[in-house]
Formats: structure tokens, sequence, C-alpha cells
């Protein structure tokens, strides 16, 4: 299945470009789910898959509903602990969203399409409305986090001991986790999997929309970086309402310019590898099917390929005696400034901050058994260098 995420500055005209994009697909033979947290006018606003066109179905994320169903779900799953404190149950009507539950409603619904119960309905294609640009690349890079703190607080391998609970409870002196907190561990973690799997899968791909302007090409500079750390890809960049260029009207003109400078840099920096496609300002939000169209928005096509594999690399040469003089780890970071980045080793980890994002990345074997003797940002790549450490690095007869 093709998967599209699209995302921009907040209000460049994201959740139009998702649309545009899916009306896209389906006018070119493929099977289509839209699903945005937001409504999209002309489209019903279901919370299941409903039919738009022949080949093009839309689903409305409803995260209230589902923070509601998840706490309910988890107090029947922990009612022995709550009755055993004496603790009163919430009924689904007085639950007050959190912040925070949009992010995980969206994670479940793209479950749901990855490998729950709309992955057997025969989609070709998938589109999803996420959020503003620096909040949706922190959503994506959300599910390997939440794995790793699962792994952290309940360690697969401590189920083994579950025979001893009683035993080691009498010794501790206080409870051991019950079951059911691991069996629930287990399933969150086989969603979140499935998530990360559809996220770095090479069929899919981001889009972005952003309307010209000095605003929005420091954002688009920091979501290179972001797409970078994270090891995503972008296909399609869409330059939104789009100026005609000449116009008798001094002060549209002005606007024009602005937006044709904006554009010419835009076409330099992305372009070919990024193509940049320009939607006409249609004079009003769109409304309709035509409006949508009227923007030409491409239907994404096989060419285009997401994050294959890790983006990193490393570079090192053998010494005379097999053990390499220094290995140097590599990690392009376009747009990325100095100021900006922090790194971190911890133990096999190495905690890397650039800007608004951070992520933990695990070393490779080879780089665990060296120490870091310096890091530098040159030409928009993070070189990290590592010394080998002579007491844990095999020796060579």
């Amino acid at each position: 299945m093709r998967t599209v995420l699209t995302t921009g500055p907040g209000g460049a005209g994201r959740t139009t470009l998702a649309a545009a994009t899916a009306l896209a697909a389906a006018a070119g033979g493929s099977r289509t789910l839209l699903v945005s947290a937001e409504p999209i006018p002309g489209l019903p606003g279901g919370t299941e898959p409903t039919r738009v066109t022949e080949r093009l179905d839309h689903a409305r994320i409803d995260s209230g509903a589902h923070f509601r169903a998840e706490l309910t779900d988890l107090q029947e799953r922990a009612s022995g602990v709550l009755d055993l404190v004496g603790a009163g149950r919430l009924d689904g009507e007085e639950l007050t969203e959190l912040p925070g539950s949009a992010q995980l409603a969206l994670l479940h619904t793209l479950h749901r399409a990855a490998a729950g119960d709309w992955s057997t309905a025969g989609y070709d294609t998938l589109v999803v409305d996420l959020p503003p640009l620096t909040e949706a690349l922190a959503l994506l890079a959300l599910p390997e986090q939440l794995r790793r703190y699962l792994r952290r607080l309940l360690p697969a391998e401590r189920q083994a001991a579950r025979a001893l609970r009683p035993v080691l409870a009498q010794l501790a002196g206080v409870p051991m986790p019950a079951q059911w907190l691991y069996e629930a561990a287990a399933r969150k973690d086989a969603e979140l999997a499935a998530v990360q799997a559809l996220v770095e899968d090479s069929a899919t791909t981001l889009r972005l929309a952003a309307e010209p302007g000095p605003a929005a090409e420091e954002a688009l500079r920091t979501a290179r970086t972001g797409l970078a750390l994270y090891g995503l890809r972008a296909d399609l960049l869409v330059a939104n309402r789009v100026l005609p260029r000449h116009s008798p009207d001094p002060w549209f003109a002005a606007l024009a310019a602005e937006q044709e400078k904006c554009l010419g840099h835009w076409h330099a920096e992305w372009a070919p590898e990024i193509p940049v496609h320009e939607a006409p300002h249609l004079g009003r939000d769109p409304r309709t099917a035509d409006d949508l169209a009227a923007l030409a928005v491409p239907a994404p096509d096989e060419r285009e390929a997401g994050r294959a594999e890790d983006p990193w690399w490393i570079e090192g040469e053998p010494g005379e005696s097999g053990t390499p003089a220094e290995l140097t780890w590599c990690l392009p970071l376009p747009g990325a400034v100095k100021e900006e980045l922090r790194l971190v080793r911890r133990g096999d980890e190495l905690l890397l901050t650039v800007g608004p994002f951070h992520r933990i990345i695990r070393v490779a074997s080879a780089l665990r058994r060296c120490t870091v003797s310096g890091a530098a940002l040159t030409d928009g790549v993070l070189r990290v260098r590592f010394t080998p450490d002579p007491g844990l690095w095999p020796r060579t007869p």
C-alpha cells in the first residue's frame, strides 16, 4: 500500500493538499482512503471509512471518542487493582479529553489502516492529513520513542519470572506488576511496531504544503533538518495559493514578486530531488471537488520512495594491527546550525537534539567498543568521531 502523509506550516493548506492528493489518486484508478482530523467541506465526517467517490473513502479521527474508549478499557482491565484500593470508576460521559490524546488517536488510526480492521479493505493508497509541520515530524517519531519507553519500563524478559512474583513480592514488600500489565504493554508494542513499520516503509512519503513567504522558508528549513534526522523523505512540495505573476494592482504585484522570489529559492534548494508544484490561488478556499482538481496536484506514483534504510553511515580504515585508527559516524542534517545541535552519548546510544527535534539512536556494534573523540557539523553533515578502545576491541594475531 502506498502511504502519503501530508503536512505543512499552520494555515498553509495541508488538509486541502491531502484531499487534493486523495482525489487525484482515486481519479488515477487507485482505491484510496483519506484520513483527516479536520473536517473537509463536501466530504462525509464519519469515523469509519465512508464512500466519497467510486474509488475514494474518507474517515475522520474522533480523538475524544478514542480517549474515552481507551480509558474505559483500561479501567476494566485494572478493575482488580482499582477495587482493592477502593477507587471510584469514571464514566465515559464525565471523561474530558486530555492534551496529547489527538496524537494517540492518530497513531491508533494509522494502526487500523496498516495492520488493523481497515487493512483488509483492499486500499491501494492511504492519504493522511497530519498536524502542523513540527508537530507532525515529532508525531512520526513517537512510535519508536514509545516502544523504547515500554522496553525500559517493562522489559519482556521479566515475564519469564512471573512464577516467582509472589516470592519476589514478599521479599520486596511491594506488589509485583500484574500479568495484565505485561499483556497490555505487549499489545501496545505490537500496535506501535505496525505504525513504525508503516512510517519507515519505502512506499511511504511526505507531502509538504507551504504558502510562499519568509515565514514558510524558515519553517521548511527546519523541516528539512527534521526529515533528515528521522530518515524521512518528501516526494512533493506544494507551493500553495500562488498569486498571478502579472497584475496591474501595485499591491498584488508586490505580493506576487515576493512569492516569486521565494519560489525561486525553493526550486533551487528542493528540486530536482523533490519537485515543487505551484498550486494557484483560487480567490477563495477550495470547497468542491472541482476546486481541488483546479489545484492540479499530481497523484502519487511508484517512482518516489521513502526511507528504505537508516540514513547514517560509518567511515573508517583499518590500522596496521587490524584495529581502525578512527571511525566516523556520519548523518546528513541539511539546514542544521551548530548552535541548535546537542549530542550526548549514553552507553550504547546517541542522544541527538537538533532544534525542536530529538532522537535517540542505538549505535552500531563496532562503535560500542569505541569512545567519542570529537564531533563536527560541516557542509550539512554531522560527523562524530569514535576512537577504538584497546581494552574492548578484539586483538588481531
